[in-house]
């Protein structure tokens, strides 16, 4: 600061690009600058600055330094957001007819779908991927989990082995740890989670990644005790006790707390007394929160507000919520109310716009909803209800089941898609073997 003490503006002001060229980090960058724009604001001025024109140049070499704290050039590494936009879809992939990866990547960049999910870290899956610009969330399965609770270098391994030697070219942006872990019916997995979740971030540490890629786990709506209305619900007492540490964890490393949201599944359950329009974003009367003096006229936004409740209750208040999964089944089971393809293509229709739309919740209108569908296929080697099985937004042959505005795909594969001869040949081919 003594030496460009009365010193002219212009050579003061190389001198501080200088010093900053020679700082090792944005964050030391900015806080020499703001050092730099304070110094300059209260060393007195010398005798010659007392004229107009000096003193016009003395602010703006303040407004210059000041500058310097927002338009730096960062040279430290950048926490990627793993989620671009707001809309992304879950890849399913248990089903002996649909397209090959290299296929469904054409898909997803026809219709202009960024941000996928897939259940695990096949390789093939992860080379057809390389270089599409995709944004992709890779799975660690729940038999993983235990051996990576108790020993962090079997983390180590598979991190080796499934995640980094496909960066960067393959854009890996998030590692979900088990899936729906907590909550279920088996007692011993959940002791495992947070273990496995530390394994898997601290490999990330050690192998300098833990800045590009986030660590989170999905669950379902069985972790909460109730969400009706939104802000009575809570953690299950016996959930809590595995989902604090967690949730501790993940405050400290940024990660976003990720829940399952399926409308269909609570109509299905209680159909006589939940509006179908409620569940379907289509025009209803809504439901009023009287403890929030809020209204809702969406199950979608209602179940995200519950869990942004059960974690305000937790002591996470400013902890994110994102949805995991989400979608409408087009057929099912005569006892699951509807599953309809006219309702499934309103659901994720409304789904699409309502995201398009970049907006909060009730409860957390600054924070924008940001979403996976469920799902890219239906997949007809799921077991369980029939419903399991007619979640896809795309039939085997690529085109599009039902229609929700994705352009560039026609709804029927009796019109010829926006696709090449070739891309479809091979589609064709896989269909039949």
């Amino acid at each position: 600061m003594i030496l460009v003490y009365g010193m002219p503006p212009h050579k003061a002001s190389t001198i501080f690009v200088l010093l900053l060229h020679r700082v090792s980090s944005a964050a030391a960058a900015s806080a020499l600058a703001v050092l730099i724009g304070i110094a300059v604001s209260l060393v007195r001025p010398p005798p010659l600055l007392v004229k107009k024109k000096r003193m016009r140049d003395f602010r703006l070499l303040y407004f210059f330094c000041c500058l310097l704290c927002f338009c730096f050039p960062h040279h430290g590494p950048v926490k990627v957001q793993a989620f671009t936009g707001t809309f992304g879809i879950n890849y399913g992939r248990i089903a002996d007819n649909i397209p090959p990866p290299e296929s469904v990547v054409t898909l997803l960049k026809a219709a202009k779908i960024k941000n996928v999910r897939i259940y695990d870290a096949d390789h093939n899956v992860l080379n057809a991927f390389k270089g599409s610009g995709l944004d992709l969330v890779v799975a660690v399965s729940n038999d993983h989990l235990k051996n990576m609770s108790v020993n962090e270098d079997n983390a180590l391994s598979w991190v080796k082995e499934n995640v980094q030697p496909f960066l960067p070219d393959t854009r890996i942006r998030e590692i979900v740890v088990g899936n729906e872990v907590l909550g279920g019916s088996d007692q011993e997995l959940p002791e495992t989670l947070f273990g496995a979740i530390k394994s898997v971030y601290n490999a990330l540490k050690r192998l300098q990644l833990a800045d590009d890629i986030i660590v989170s786990t999905p669950h379902s709506q069985a972790v909460f005790v109730n969400s009706f209305p939104p802000s009575s619900c809570t953690f299950k007492e016996d959930v809590l006790v595995y989902m604090k540490p967690i949730l501790d964890f993940f405050s400290e490393i940024g990660s976003p707390f990720y829940v399952n949201v399926y409308p269909f599944l609570a109509y299905t359950y209680d159909p006589e007394h939940i509006d179908i329009n409620y569940a379907l974003f289509e025009p209803n009367l809504g439901i009023y929160d009287a403890k929030t003096n809020l209204h809702y006229d969406n199950m979608f936004d209602a179940q995200i507000d519950a869990a942004y409740a059960a974690l305000e209750a937790a002591g996470f208040d400013k902890m994110e919520v994102r949805v995991s999964e989400t979608g409408w089944a087009s057929s099912g089971d005569e006892n699951e109310a509807g599953a309809t393809v006219h309702n499934a293509r309103t659901y994720n229709y409304n789904l699409r716009k309502r995201l398009f739309k970049k907006k909060g919740t009730p409860l957390r209108p600054k924070i924008v909803v940001k979403a996976y569908l469920f799902a890219l296929f239906n997949e007809n080697q799921k077991t369980g209800a029939s419903s399991e099985n007619h979640y896809g937004l795309f039939k085997a042959d690529g085109s599009i089941a039902y229609d929700i505005g994705f352009t560039g795909l026609k709804p029927s594969c009796a019109s010829p898609p926006l696709l090449s001869l070739k891309l479809l040949r091979v589609m064709m081919k896989t269909a039949k073997a």
